[in-house]
């Protein structure tokens, strides 16, 4: 089946599932659960699928096989058997993960992070996150007209659109906010000493007071 549409082709991946009864240490009855096996030719060489182990693989002279398992049974309740669309798309969601971090670090600073707690940290993956998903919205919207439209070329032009419509502040204006932004880190200087029950720096507490 096709999973989805990719940069280099359609991603087409093959596979079958089954309901099988698992086994422990010293052959004791494990819990039910379904057997996913997907197949590709050994000459495809665009990017797998990530497996959890070595003995999750196996080849022939024609194909390599994969192997995963997904439970039947929660706590309480009886899971729904997920369909063969539903799990193509889990197995092949690795490489749009992997290339939807890459594209948060390079694009809206996703790893630029400098946060004590947290719940900072949380908030700066969460804007970032936005800010993605708010890119590629409108990548894929403007791509309707201009197919070769890229991320960075719509971020390019938004920056250029909110030049055009805020003004350029002025010196005393940059001034000011680098001088509070230095306060603001002075200060956070301080009370790291004082948490830590250390003497700051004599220059540092007359500057703080």
């Amino acid at each position: 089946m096709t999973v989805r549409d990719g940069e280099k082709g359609p991603v087409v991946i093959e596979m079958v599932t089954c309901r099988v009864q698992t086994r422990l240490e010293r052959k004791r009855t494990g819990p039910a659960e379904w057997l996913v096996i997907t197949r590709r030719p050994l000459t495809d060489d665009r990017t797998v699928e990530a497996r959890a182990s070595r003995d999750a693989t196996d080849n022939d002279t024609r194909y390599r096989y994969h192997y995963y398992l997904t439970p039947t049974h929660g706590a309480t309740v009886a899971f729904q058997e997920p369909s063969l669309a539903d799990l193509a798309r889990v197995i092949k969601a690795g490489a749009c993960i992997e290339s939807s971090f890459k594209r948060g670090k390079g694009e809206v600073g996703m790893d630029e992070y400098q946060v004590r707690t947290w719940h900072g940290w949380h908030h700066h993956m969460a804007l970032s996150l936005m800010a993605l998903w708010f890119l590629l919205g409108e990548t894929h919207r403007g791509q309707q007209w201009t197919p070769a439209l890229t991320l960075p070329q719509v971020r390019y032009g938004l920056s250029l659109l909110l030049l055009e419509v805020y003004c350029t502040p002025g010196v005393d204006y940059i001034c000011r906010q680098v001088q509070r932004q230095l306060q603001r880190n002075e200060a956070a200087r301080f009370y790291h000493y004082r948490a830590r029950k250390c003497i700051p720096p004599r220059k540092l507490r007359r500057d703080i007071q």
